[in-house]
């Protein structure tokens, strides 16, 4: 063999496989959306047509307890960036949305921090209760049927909210519909803040690895949680 001849075989070194974000065009990703929207229609409207008395129930609860609004209704960014609102059962005291004067000042700096507070001193009796059973949730439905979010989608969020702690993935978290439940609920939303940057990867990795099985999942580990904390002392 001449001198000047060398082994030219390439090294291969192995690399670990990292999951690709989804490509948001082409068929495959249609028939994804399609599949979302049927089951979002099909669950919406068996859920309203079984559980209508449930509503009414909470309803009444919600008003007897202190007569104040039944619902809880509050703007939030929608797909595309599209003004939405959300409602649920209000689980809040009365002028609970005026923070200054419901929240100490420590309170305060967490709120405008993480956009919530730990031990909400603002959240009342049966709020506690629809909001450990995720009862307060279920207007949201409504809105799932009508194709304003999805059953399964990042957290609806403020505009605020959005811009600050989003910066340039903005765009890309308002790329997909926000849902009722999703990825940063069953992954430890407490521990999961804005702070740490860690709410804002799990709500992104949904973005662009979402599928019909990582729904599933979702809707099972969800289903956990709640059986979890219903059962919790």
């Amino acid at each position: 063999m001449p001198e000047n001849q060398v082994n030219a075989a390439p090294e291969r070194k192995e690399k670990k496989k990292e999951k690709r974000p989804r490509s948001k065009a082409g068929f495959r990703y249609r028939g994804y959306l399609f599949t979302k929207r049927c089951f979002d229609l099909l669950f919406s409207t068996t859920f309203i047509l079984c559980f209508s008395w449930l509503y009414l129930i909470l309803a009444i609860a919600v008003k007897c307890s202190d007569g104040g609004k039944i619902f809880y209704k509050h703007p939030r960014v929608g797909k595309n960036g599209k003004t939405i609102y959300i409602r649920k059962f209000r689980s809040m005291v009365k002028d609970a949305e005026k923070v200054e004067k419901q929240l100490d000042p420590a309170q305060l700096e967490q709120y405008q921090r993480e956009f919530k507070v730990d031990n909400d001193p603002r959240i009342t009796r049966l709020g506690r209760f629809l909001r450990k059973t995720s009862l307060d949730e279920l207007p949201n439905v409504f809105a799932i049927f009508t194709g304003a979010i999805s059953t399964i989608g990042p957290r609806p969020i403020m505009r605020e909210e959005l811009e600050q702690k989003y910066g340039d993935d903005a765009e890309k978290l308002v790329s997909v519909k926000p849902g009722m439940i999703g990825w940063w609920v069953v992954n430890g939303r407490s521990n999961c803040t804005y702070e740490s940057g860690e709410r804002q990867k799990v709500e992104l990795y949904y973005v662009d690895h979402c599928s019909i099985g990582l729904d599933i999942k979702i809707i099972f580990m969800t289903i956990g949680k709640v059986i979890r904390r219903v059962g919790a002392k």
